[in-house]
């Protein structure tokens, strides 16, 4: 009887039954599963078992005392009579899932961080760690497309043409992202103050919202200049909100659009695509590469390179 009942079979018959957990159990150790931490593992062919959260071992005798701590010699030989030589059907296992956490808007989301202030943790990213200068994160304050995250992270808005929020495009020191539901348009940074009667004649694009602070850092955040960022890929959002962009600046005469996208492959496929974008529109247009042949405008900030 010792070898003629699995105790695999024992466990799937005993009440409440046990269930494989087929994910984490190999040819040689069947992991079976019961209610909430319960875990035994079947080895030897069916032969043993042992409890991986105690000392507790052995064949299938030992397994029904262990289920079972009332039951005799003669009972438990009776309890297994009915199990000799049956074969395991393997019943999976099936995790509860944890209830799914209400999704909260991206836009209460915003609403409920603060602006960065001096000394707090995202503002010690901005300033120390990725270099930018005061007067540009105050830049992004007061234009309020700027916010506070978890972690020292930075918040950056993402606006339509309308004004609309969309999204949030996150960076940190240890974590980048956009936020769930939302949608990459663009990231926009006026040059001038609110009260400036400066018209914009000047559109300059990078493809991170750091990249396009740390361009404004380096013209002194001109006042003629809307500085954006696309998140990177361009999408149809993105796209539209860049030819509405356009579209404004065209009515303007010396208008013209600056691609400040990374110094590399990808970089100048952006580019390309945003000239040929700029010339559709009847808008002028450069390249602006990083300086001295780094790979964004942030690093030539960080190694104080801008000239």
């Amino acid at each position: 009887m010792r070898t003629g009942v699995s105790c695999a079979v024992l466990l799937e018959r005993h009440s409440p039954p046990w269930r494989l957990d087929k994910k984490e159990s190999t040819r040689h150790c069947l992991k079976y599963r019961r209610a909430a931490g319960e875990v035994l593992l079947v080895t030897h062919e069916g032969r043993g078992w042992w409890d991986p959260g105690s000392t507790a071992k052995g064949d299938v005798f030992g397994l029904v005392q262990y289920l079972n701590p009332g039951l005799n010699f003669g009972e438990v030989r009776k309890l297994l009579r009915p199990f000799v030589g049956l074969s395991p059907s393997y019943p999976a296992h099936e995790a509860r899932s944890a209830p799914p956490r209400p999704v909260v808007p991206f836009d209460v989301k915003w609403n409920s961080r603060r602006r960065p202030a001096r000394g707090s943790p995202t503002w010690r990213y901005l300033t120390e760690q990725r270099r930018l200068p005061t007067p540009t994160v105050l830049a992004a304050v007061y234009a309020g497309v700027l916010r506070e995250g978890p972690y020292a992270s930075a918040w950056f808005a993402h606006h339509d043409h309308d004004g609309g929020l969309t999204g949030i495009e996150m960076r940190g020191p240890e974590y980048r992202g956009f936020s769930p539901g939302g949608e990459k348009t663009l990231f926009r940074l006026p040059g001038k103050l609110a009260n400036s009667s400066v018209p914009m004649r000047r559109l300059v694009v990078a493809e991170a919202p750091i990249d396009a602070m740390s361009i404004a850092t380096h013209e002194r955040l001109r006042a003629d200049t809307l500085y954006l960022a696309t998140a990177g890929g361009m999408g149809p959002a993105t796209l539209t909100a860049l030819e509405l962009q356009l579209r404004e600046l065209s009515e303007r005469p010396g208008g013209v659009l600056v691609a400040a996208t990374d110094n590399d492959r990808a970089g100048d496929g952006y580019a390309t695509r945003l000239i040929e974008m700029a010339q559709a529109a009847g808008v002028g247009s450069e390249r602006l590469l990083p300086l001295h042949g780094l790979k964004d405008w942030n690093d030539v900030l960080k190694q104080g390179r801008s000239s």
